[in-house]
């Protein structure tokens, strides 16, 4: 899937990202050491009042996962992004992001004064961060997801945690089929078990590549999705 790298960084532990990715540009996000978690939020960057929408994605694709083939809607039934390459088979979507309080009850409070770069960050406050670089805040920031990370519910409806859901090495990659903002954290997860703070970095990297094709596996995965590329085709017309 992926053409020549046009851009290429590192994204720290604890650190928060964003981006405008292009209409016909990907982004693969490389699991550098193994166990990485990544907050990811997206929205439409022409109109931020599109933006993701995890009830209809996980309803229309028939899924509590996300895994290589399916696509991320928007609030207005278009495609945002869609996973076209995934060596890991399971990125959670219903845990949440972490916030502030969180944090600080599993791990301690922190300063950026007393530790600097070592201080203990989370999503929720990253996102707004970034956020408010495009004139937002908190009534933008709606449902998010876990790449990397891998929670199950059993038969007693109780969300469990899966430890070790990502090799060294593991990777996903989102083709934006539209100017996608894309804000990602990579913070902890809400639910991981570890006593310890360990946010793990992240490499991405950003390619040209080419539009989808009518024989495209995100786009007949199921009707729904065949009818979101459509209706993002005309939003481009």
């Amino acid at each position: 899937m992926q053409s020549a790298v046009l851009h290429s960084e590192m994204l720290v532990g604890g650190g928060t990202w964003s981006h405008v990715l292009k209409r016909g540009t990907s982004l693969r996000i490389t699991d550098t050491e193994g166990n990485a978690n990544v907050a990811a939020y997206f929205l439409n960057f022409e109109n931020p009042s599109e933006r993701f929408n995890l009830p209809d994605t996980l309803k229309a694709q028939h899924t509590a996962k996300l895994r290589a083939d399916h696509v991320l809607f928007s609030d207005m039934g278009r495609v945002l992004c869609s996973i076209t390459d995934d060596t890991v088979g399971w990125h959670d979507p219903i845990a949440g992001m972490s916030n502030a309080a969180l944090i600080e009850k599993k791990y301690g409070k922190t300063t950026y004064q007393e530790s600097r770069n070592g201080w203990y960050q989370n999503a929720r406050d990253g996102f707004l961060v970034e956020l408010g670089k495009y004139g937002m805040g908190p009534r933008d920031l709606h449902a998010t997801v876990n790449l990397f990370s891998k929670v199950v519910v059993d038969e007693l409806g109780n969300i469990n945690y899966v430890s070790d859901n990502s090799p060294k090495g593991s990777y996903i990659e989102l083709r934006a089929e539209m100017n996608v903002l894309v804000l990602l954290s990579a913070t902890p997860h809400p639910m991981d078990p570890d006593p310890e703070y360990h946010a793990k970095p992240v490499e991405l990297s950003i390619s040209r590549v080419p539009a989808p094709r009518s024989d495209d596996r995100c786009r007949n995965l199921c009707s729904e999705n065949t009818r979101g590329f459509v209706m993002t085709e005309l939003y481009f017309l």
